[in-house]
This record gives C-alpha cells, structure tokens and sequence, in this order.
C-alpha cells in the first residue's frame, strides 16, 4: 500500500499542467484579432485622375467605386445607385469613426460622382473624399 502511494505522488509530480499556457495563448490570440486592422478594397480598379494637391488620408474605411461605366461597387459587389445609400449606413453602423472615400474614374459621370456623395451624406457620414493620384 505504502508503495502505491508513493507511484502516485511520483506521477503527479511528473505531469505538466497545460492549461495556464492555452489560457495565455488564447487571450494572446483575442488581442490580436480585435486589434488588427483589415483593408477594405472598394473591387474594381479604377483610374483615378491626377491633382497636385492630394493628401494621404490614413483612416478610410467605406470605399466606394465608380467605374467608367458609371457602376458603383462597394465591398467587392456592384451596388445600384439606389441602394448606395443603405449601404454606406450599414457600414457605417459597423465603424463610426470611418470616413467615405469615393474612387471615381477619371472616365466616370459627374452625375454619378454627386449622388453617391449625396447618399453618403444622407447616410450620416459628412468626412467625405475623392481619391486621386499624385502627379
């Protein structure tokens, strides 16, 4: 009997208890997640026109692109102009702090360009851009 015991402690003493490492490991993983940051294309390439006094905007979350054809794509699907609006509220919903970027063919309609900047300011968000080049 007095052998059994001492086989018991001997074993006990010898394993490792991996559950403080996991605990770490996954609140490691949480940070991580909540705190990168994702870039959002808005899904067409688009040629932007060029103006010498354009200024890198660092925090632009809602991208919204007008092609020459006058479609509005945002989030990598062509939206209808009609339905511009909705969509710049729902993600907005999602970041407050973001800001609208419009990236309008050089090609593209102004008649286009103004109401999806129109939607965005019905939408609530009035830090609106339009993307160019550097020259």
């Amino acid at each position: 009997m007095k052998q059994h015991f001492a086989n018991l402690i001997e074993e006990e003493e010898a394993s490792i208890d991996m559950t403080p490492m996991l605990d770490v490991v996954f609140i490691m993983l949480i940070f991580f997640i909540v705190t990168a940051s994702f870039v959002k294309e808005a899904g067409i390439d688009v040629n932007r026109p060029e103006a010498s006094t354009a200024v890198q905007k660092d925090r632009a979350n809602i991208l919204v692109a007008i092609s020459e054809s006058n479609q509005v794509w945002i989030n990598k699907r062509q939206v209808d102009i009609r339905a511009v609006q909705a969509n710049i509220e729902r993600l907005y919903a999602e970041n407050p702090q973001g800001s609208v970027v419009i990236q309008a063919d050089k090609m593209a309609n102004t008649e286009t360009l103004i109401k999806v900047m129109d939607a965005s300011r019905a939408a609530g968000v009035f830090d609106v851009s339009i993307a160019t080049q550097e020259e």
